[in-house]
C-alpha cells in the first residue's frame, strides 16, 4: 500500500474496522493517502463532531488531508477546510457557504452530475460505483468506460469509487480512464 498510497483516498466506515478505529486511521495516515475521507453516516451530528476532531487531529499529525462529510456547520468549528457532501446537500448549500471550502467534493454517478457538480463549485469528484462491491449488493458496477467519460466530461480530479481493491493494476486501471486515483473503504478499514 506504501507506494500507491498517493492515488488512494481512504473512505472511513468504522463499524467495518476489527481493531480500534483511531488506531486505525493512525496506520492508514502514516501511510499517506491522498486523503481521509471521515463519512460515518450513522452519527448524529454531535457524535460525528466529537470523532472528526480526534480524526482531525490524526490526519494533521502525519500532514494528510482530512475531508469531513455531511455536516458543514461541524466542520468550519473545527477548522476544516476540506468537505465532501452528497449532492443533493451541495445543491442546498448557498454558493457563499461552498466558498468557505478550499476542498469541496461530491459524488457522481452519471456525466451529468458531473458537470452539475462541477457548475456548483466542487474541487474534486468521486465516481461510481466502478466494480461491484459488496456495499451495494446487487447492483453491478458502472465500470471504466463510465469513469472515463466523467473524467473526459469535467477538469476536476475524479476518485473512482465502488469495489476499488488495494492492488497496483486496479488502481492503474482506474488512472488509465484519467482518474486521479481510487477510493478505498473495506480495504482499508480492515487492513
Amino acid at each position: 500500500m506504501l507506494h500507491t498510497a498517493p492515488s488512494i483516498l481512504c473512505v472511513t466506515d468504522r463499524t467495518l474496522c476489527p481493531e480500534h478505529f483511531l488506531s486505525q486511521i493512525s496506520r492508514i495516515a502514516a501511510a499517506g493517502p491522498a486523503g481521509v475521507i471521515l463519512r460515518e453516516k450513522d452519527l448524529c451530528e454531535s457524535a460525528y463532531r466529537a470523532l472528526a476532531a480526534q480524526v482531525l487531529s490524526l490526519c494533521r499529525q502525519h500532514q494528510v488531508p482530512c475531508i469531513l462529510h455531511t455536516f458543514p456547520s461541524s466542520a468550519r468549528a473545527l477548522g476544516a477546510t476540506a468537505l465532501h457532501l452528497p449532492l443533493p446537500l451541495l445543491r442546498a448549500m448557498p454558493k457563499e457557504e461552498r466558498a468557505a471550502f478550499s476542498s469541496l467534493g461530491t459524488s457522481c454517478h452519471s456525466v451529468a452530475e458531473a458537470l452539475e457538480a462541477r457548475a456548483l463549485g466542487a474541487t474534486y469528484l468521486l465516481a461510481g460505483h466502478i466494480f461491484d462491491t459488496s456495499c451495494k449488493p446487487g447492483l453491478p458496477g458502472r465500470g471504466l468506460d463510465f469513469l472515463a467519460q466523467v473524467c473526459a466530461a469535467v477538469p476536476l480530479p475524479v476518485y473512482a469509487i465502488g469495489g476499488i481493491k488495494i492492488n497496483e493494476k486496479q488502481l492503474q486501471e482506474v488512472m488509465d480512464c484519467g482518474a486521479k486515483g481510487g477510493c478505498i473503504m473495506s480495504g482499508m478499514m480492515q487492513l
